[in-house]
């Protein structure tokens, strides 16, 4: 099944949450030697189990339960959806919420999409500088599941993001990571990430591009303030891009980047669930170590049988992509 469009699609999903319940168990601690074994072993600052996965995976489940049900991400239908799940885990009182996320929920007054994204907006306006944390970008790589133009994956995920964090740098990251999943999906390359920077003004391109540059050449140390949107994606770009590719298996690229970020440090949890979206789009729930998988689970009361059953292409999709003639 390795290499197939339905590995990848299981693999997005899959992958992102053993990024997730791996960093849970060291997060917020130092950078770990090269050396260093990472194991699914629980416990971390929040006393997981083994595989359990944390607010990261329990926001995205939210997003591809809505793809998996057809909704158009860019419509209101959508959006509540969302919305109404995010409440629904947020009133089970779960560990380790990120602070702006619980100050929107908590704050906004309708518990419907349009009270969050006043709140998240009354949050950005009242602080410009420390409203664009990872928290959006941890979560919208689901989308690249859903049938929509390049140019939606954008949209969508800005849209999606600000719900929470209504910092514009958020929104690009999320568009950027977002695009370069689906294309991970679609074309089985790394390559989008870079592509995706042709869809933003050229003065935001720019900016971009030379962040991205830095993730390709410095130590993923360098960005230890990944609790910061920037710095998270530099992270995990920095794990993808700066770890060799097995000549003799390439496949393993997966388990060896998801282990760099999170030696990485810092907000291990969510760098490693943000490059393990972008690593399974590209190589597929089958590179996915075994050992990892059979432990996963979460909110809400899910496994990495649930995140596969919800990946799969519905007969519309799958329709729509057959060769017409």
């Amino acid at each position: 099944m390795h290499g197939t469009v339905d590995d990848r699609r299981a693999g997005l999903l899959v992958a992102a949450a053993v990024g997730d319940a791996l960093g849970a168990g060291h997060e917020f601690g130092p950078p770990m030697p090269q050396e260093a074994p990472v194991e699914m072993t629980g416990g971390g600052p929040l006393g997981l189990a083994p595989g359990e996965w944390t607010d990261d995976t329990a926001m995205a489940y939210a997003l591809a339960e809505a793809v998996a049900r057809n909704l158009d991400p860019t419509s209101p239908a959508f959006e509540e959806a969302v919305v109404a799940r995010w409440l629904e885990w947020a009133d089970s009182q779960p560990p380790g919420m990120g602070a702006q996320t619980r100050s929107v929920l908590r704050g906004a007054q309708e518990r419907r999409a349009d009270g969050l994204r006043d709140a998240s907006l009354a949050h950005f306006a009242a602080n410009p500088e420390h409203s664009a944390g990872n928290g959006a970008l941890m979560r919208t790589a689901p989308l690249a599941l859903a049938p929509m133009s390049d140019w939606g994956y954008f949209t969508a995920a800005e849209a999606i993001g600000e719900l929470t964090h209504a910092d514009p740098v958020s929104g690009e990251a999320c568009g950027i990571w977002t695009y370069a999943c689906h294309h991970a999906l679609v074309h089985g390359t790394f390559d989008g990430v870079r592509e995706a920077l042709t869809y933003l003004p050229e003065r935001r391109a720019a900016f971009w591009g030379g962040l991205l540059d830095d993730a390709e050449r410095l130590p993923i140390t360098t960005f230890a303030n990944n609790g910061w949107v920037v710095h998270a994606l530099q992270a995990a770009w920095a794990a993808i891009s700066q770890t060799p590719i097995p000549d003799d298996d390439p496949p393993a690229h997966l388990r060896l980047a998801l282990a760099a970020a999170v030696r990485g440090g810092g907000d291990t949890d969510t760098v490693a669930c943000i490059a393990g979206g972008l690593l399974g789009a590209r190589w597929g729930a089958s590179a996915v170590p075994e050992e990892w998988v059979s432990v996963l689970h979460g909110w809400p009361g899910a496994t990495a049988v649930d995140l596969v059953r919800l990946s799969r292409r519905s007969p519309r999709d799958e329709f729509l992509s057959r060769p017409r003639g």
